[in-house]
């Protein structure tokens, strides 16, 4: 398993140990839920031809500009990059692994209902 991998699998157990998440795979990727949606795309579980491998997370604070100093970072696509979305490669070099915890975080209590982040609070 490479590094990215590692970091990868660190997102995703933070993020369903957050209260009411779940794990899905529309179109073959993995998203990470709360409810019925989504606040962390993690992508195909392995790069091919076609596609390098990258997370998304919704961000409105200043992580939103921050996570766009990333090499090759970039606004979401397909419109989502309007909605505060923005997608970075987990090839380029990143933040401290807490920094990327943080915007997954952030990233759930924009999507997530009231009630999930007050349990989340109650930790």
């Amino acid at each position: 398993m490479t590094d990215w991998h590692v970091i990868r699998e660190e997102l995703r157990a933070f993020a369903l140990g957050l209260p009411e998440t779940h794990e899905d795979h529309p179109w073959g990727e993995t998203v990470i839920k709360v409810n019925k949606k989504v606040f962390l795309f993690l992508g195909l579980d392995e790069p091919t031809e076609r596609w390098d491998p990258k997370f998304s997370v919704k961000l409105r604070s200043e992580a939103h500009g921050h996570a766009l100093t990333v090499e090759g970072a970039a606004p979401t696509s397909h419109g989502l990059g309007r909605a505060g979305w923005v997608t970075v490669p987990f090839l380029s070099p990143l933040p401290e692994t807490e920094v990327l915890l943080d915007w997954v975080e952030e990233s759930y209590r924009v999507i997530a209902p009231k009630r999930a982040i007050t349990l989340l609070d109650l930790r």
